[in-house]
């Protein structure tokens, strides 16, 4: 009597996709549907939501478009890191106030610089010792000119000891003629640029050995952290925040095909999904209330809708966002 080939155990983390279950995936989407007993050598399919049953037949299943099933898979990659950034600057504000009454040290692993000039000068030391790579992180659409001057300033020295550049922008920062021009006067091979839709704060880590973060809301007194074991932290943070950000060559993805709907305009569409208004959406993309609510009124155009509620039901019924995962996350504390 014939036996049956056993199936080999399939193991991998929740977040991972495999080898057998990207090729069943590829053949699902070049054919339109694969046979629900396909899914034995790659069960991994259901879990990632990759395929959904298809509503005519149960068996067979239909693929979930790659854009789509990216939006939903990376969702919580986006929730894990906001919560991490949001640590990190709860523990600044809890003791930062303490290292006022440490002692006089120069070497002490934090330091508290107050006031924009102390800062200034404390950034500009760090820049000229040095020798690897120097990784940015900033805020917001659009930037001083005064401030991208520096920052060119600070770049020229940087790349004239050989050392490279990272920046992490947010999205709306694509659109900004300041920061497209300070783009254009960087040599290109020295200097790596990508956007995100996160509210980043901002970081600066030069040579993996001396970061520095805002002590304020007000960003008028920083820390300069020399503690290997925080910096190596500050250093894990930005290249989760690196890995998940759209190099700016690229086109950013849209998750929803037939609606012509910008990435910008999609993440002002969640947050208004999650019951955000207006001045916080733009807060958190780190735009003008302004230019936020421009994006609503195209929303509406696109979408067709004739009133702001009108416009919240229409983008659950255009998918342009993950609604149910936002139902379930709902608004994040301001």
């Amino acid at each position: 009597m014939g036996t049956e080939a056993a199936q080999p155990p399939h193991r991998h983390g929740p977040r991972e996709l495999c080898a057998p279950g990207l090729a069943l995936y590829e053949r699902a989407l070049r054919q339109g549907r694969i046979a629900r007993s396909d899914l034995a050598a790659a069960p991994c399919l259901t879990d990632a939501a990759l395929v959904q049953a298809d509503p005519w037949d149960e068996a067979w299943l239909r693929p979930v478009p790659p854009s789509a099933a990216l939006a939903r898979l990376l969702q919580p990659l986006t929730r894990e890191i906001d919560e991490r950034i949001e640590r990190t600057l709860e523990l600044t504000r809890s003791l930062a106030p303490l290292t006022a009454i440490a002692n006089g040290d120069p070497h002490l692993a934090i330091t508290m610089l107050e006031g924009p000039e102390a800062i200034r000068t404390a950034i500009q030391d760090a820049t000229s010792q040095a020798t690897d790579e120097v990784l940015t992180a900033q805020p917001g659409s659009t930037r001083p000119q005064g401030t991208l001057r520096t920052a060119l300033d600070n770049a020229v020295t940087v790349i004239a000891r050989g050392a490279g550049l990272r920046h992490i922008y947010q999205h709306p920062a694509r659109y900004s003629s300041q920061v497209r021009d300070y783009l254009s006067k960087v040599p290109p091979e020295a200097l790596q640029v990508r956007t995100t839709e996160l509210t980043v704060e901002r970081l600066l880590i030069f040579d993996r050995t001396v970061a520095f973060i805002p002590a304020t809301p007000d960003r008028s007194s920083a820390l300069q952290i020399r503690h290997p074991a925080l910096v190596r932290y500050l250093v894990q943070v930005y290249e989760v925040l690196w890995a998940q950000a759209t190099p700016f060559t690229q086109h950013l993805p849209t998750t929803a095909p037939g609606v012509r709907v910008t990435a910008v305009q999609q993440s002002i569409a969640r947050l208004l999904s999650q019951g955000h208004v207006d001045d916080v959406v733009a807060r958190k993309l780190g735009i003008s209330v302004r230019t936020c609510r421009s994006h609503v009124a195209k929303l509406m155009q696109t979408l067709g809708a004739t009133s702001r509620t009108h416009l919240g039901a229409l983008i659950v019924q255009s998918g342009i966002v993950d609604t149910a995962a936002s139902t379930r996350t709902g608004p994040a504390p301001e």
